[in-house]
């Protein structure tokens, strides 16, 4: 039987019918491993983790999570089952507070939530000083740091995370990407859909390059981040790493 937390097998997605973005790819997760998935625009990398989440429905392979296959669930029961996916847009409810949308995160929860949300807060310290906030106000990093709180309060086994240091200036890319590894080593496995490529390279354990919707390289992340190939493709021709 896999070890693996997660198994994408000879999968073919798209949004149009006959269409695929995805043409044939793998891709796999342990439990506790953060892997990032690079590539240029259109390769396939957040139409990977729609896949994953249930969002999309291949037209072909096979999504095992936990030992079972997954085609064709819905979110809300892939949720249940110990995933959760933050999009890169609209990952949060404007007009509730840092606190409501942090309720709303544990939807599928009974009981009191006050020490999960105590352990989000410690995690963000900048959430917990203003949980009253509406997060319409909060800045693009807070809003990131707020969405992925909010998915954690279901304490998933794996998290997605889809483009997570978009549009954000450099310190907050470093700050978002510092909490993203804090929450991989508190245990929760992570699929890091990055257009960040050096950073997310450089804290992955391993990573996946996409091309065409094809998995182009697979290894760990340190070793294609100093892979000439991958340099020259996808990192540009005079990069060196740091």
């Amino acid at each position: 039987m896999s070890t693996n937390l997660l198994e994408v097998n000879n999968v073919h997605a798209g949004y149009v019918k006959d269409l695929n973005i995805l043409q044939g790819i793998n891709f796999r997760i342990a439990p506790g491993e953060l892997v990032a998935v690079i590539g240029p625009n259109g390769a396939g990398k957040s139409t990977l983790a729609k896949a994953i989440f249930g969002l999309l429905t291949p037209q072909q392979g096979e999504i095992i999570f936990k030992g079972k296959n997954i085609v064709g669930l819905k979110s809300d029961k892939i949720v249940k089952r110990g995933m959760c996916y933050v999009p890169q847009i609209t990952n949060v409810f404007a007009s509730l507070s840092i606190e409501e949308n942090l309720e709303m995160g544990a939807f599928i929860r009974s009981g009191s939530l006050d020490s999960l949300k105590q352990k989000i807060y410690t995690m963000f310290p900048k959430l917990g000083s203003r949980r009253r906030q509406k997060a319409g106000t909060l800045s693009g990093g807070e809003r990131q740091m707020l969405a992925m709180g909010k998915a954690l309060m279901l304490e998933p086994d794996l998290l997605l995370l889809d483009e997570p240091s978009a549009a954000l200036s450099p310190i907050l890319v470093n700050s978002v990407l510092e909490q993203v590894t804090a929450i991989n080593q508190t245990g929760t496995a992570i699929v890091l859909v990055e257009q960040n490529a050096k950073k997310a390279l450089a804290m992955a354990d391993r990573a996946y390059v996409l091309e065409n919707g094809c998995d182009r390289f697979e290894g760990k992340g340190i070793d294609l981040l100093n892979d000439p190939k991958v340099g020259a493709l996808y990192l540009g021709a005079a990069f060196k790493s740091d």
